[in-house]
């Protein structure tokens, strides 16, 4: 099983940037689709962005498209979210999830629904400051 660990969050004026990454670690072999998804103080939990094995294809929620930004390193198991602009509403635990795929029939895929993953990180707290 593959282990997903955020970092990055944090306290960050409204207009600031952040940048969040999520590396795996465990039985990380094989092929991932990957997504972030966040969840704010008495709502559900929600995806933010979402990027393809390759890396080809990539979704944005519109509530971020624009200010947001999701990229991967596969030579390092590692996926990226690059936030700026960010909003008081922005704040919330932000989580990554992982998805494995078959490069070959799901490379290009990405996927948006908390039921499409099955590995979870632990989340990581970003905060904006009005």
């Amino acid at each position: 099983q593959v282990q997903l660990g955020e970092s990055g969050g944090g306290l960050v004026q409204a207009g600031g940037p952040l940048r969040l990454s999520c590396a795996a670690s465990g039985r990380t072999a094989g092929a991932y689709a990957m997504g972030w998804f966040r969840q704010a103080p008495g709502k559900e939990r929600e995806s933010v962005a979402a990027i393809s094995w390759s890396g080809s294809r990539t979704y944005y929620a519109n509530s971020v498209k624009g200010r947001f930004t999701i990229s991967r390193e596969n030579g390092k198991r590692t996926v990226f979210l690059q936030m700026n602009s960010l909003k008081a509403e922005d704040t919330a635990v932000y989580y990554c999830a992982g998805r494995q795929v078959s490069p070959l029939a799901s490379g290009n895929y990405y996927y948006t629904k908390d039921e499409d993953y099955n590995a979870w990180g632990q989340g990581t707290q970003v905060t904006v400051s009005s």
